[in-house]
């Protein structure tokens, strides 16, 4: 047997691993992370293991109940947050992990450290910017005066279903809700060849910790694979 491709949420999850500046968040948080006491006490969760559970609740959705289930059940998700399976951390942790940064106001400051560390890098780091297609349909018989169908239209394939004609190419901003590019192609053009120009050799985030959208050559350096929308995948 081959080798077993990685799921799209493997992917997704090392590519995080790599851009995520892991150390300066952990440093910029510690003095805040309550430490066990001189009466001694069940100690702290590791703070490595709370933030990276907390980059997972944002990606995927979850509550602090549903992600204490999923961890159990998730290797993958055990492994991203480097926790053994008899150490995950309880719901009420999660919750107060989560109150500590929103009481500290680090929640914003996480994503201004992300962004400085990025733009180091030769990065962008963008708050609310999405890059979606729609096929628009186009006649496909060819009774007509020319007796073709349109040159500029192209036949393509979503799902099991065949369709004919153009695809619009949307970036949105997210916070707006207003339309920033449009680009019309034919409807075989890949989102992602596309990419680079409604958003060109950005990297965008949907939130602080939301890759959406990454052009090819970064993707490359990163050995991971292309994709137009970057999110937690299932």
């Amino acid at each position: 047997m081959g080798e077993r491709k990685p799921t799209r949420r493997e992917v997704f999850l090392q590519l995080m691993e790599q851009v995520i500046p892991w150390d300066l968040l952990l440093k910029a948080i510690e003095p805040y992370y309550p430490k066990a006491g001189p009466q001694g006490g069940r100690p702290a969760y590791p703070i490595k293991m709370m933030l990276r559970i907390y980059f997972l609740q944002n990606w995927y959705g979850y509550a602090d109940l549903s992600m204490q289930e999923a961890l159990y059940e998730n290797e993958v998700l055990r492994r991203f947050a480097k926790v053994r399976i008899e150490r995950i951390a309880d719901a009420t942790s999660l919750l107060h992990f989560r109150h500590l940064l929103e009481r500290y106001g680090l929640c914003s400051k996480l994503f201004e450290w992300m962004k400085t560390h990025l733009d180091s890098k030769g990065l962008w780091l963008k708050e609310g910017s999405r890059v979606d297609a729609m096929i628009i349909h186009a006649p496909t018989s060819t009774k007509n005066r020319n007796r073709q169908r349109d040159p500029e239209m192209h036949a393509t394939r979503k799902g099991k279903q065949m369709y004919f004609g153009m695809k619009a190419h949307i970036g949105v901003d997210t916070a707006s809700g207003l339309v920033h590019h449009v680009l019309g192609t034919a409807a075989h053009v890949s989102d992602v060849t596309v990419a680079t120009t409604l958003r060109p050799t950005k990297i965008t985030y949907r939130t602080a910790s939301v890759l959406e959208l990454i052009s090819h050559s970064k993707l490359r350096s990163l050995y991971c694979r292309s994709s137009c929308q970057y999110r937690g995948f299932e």
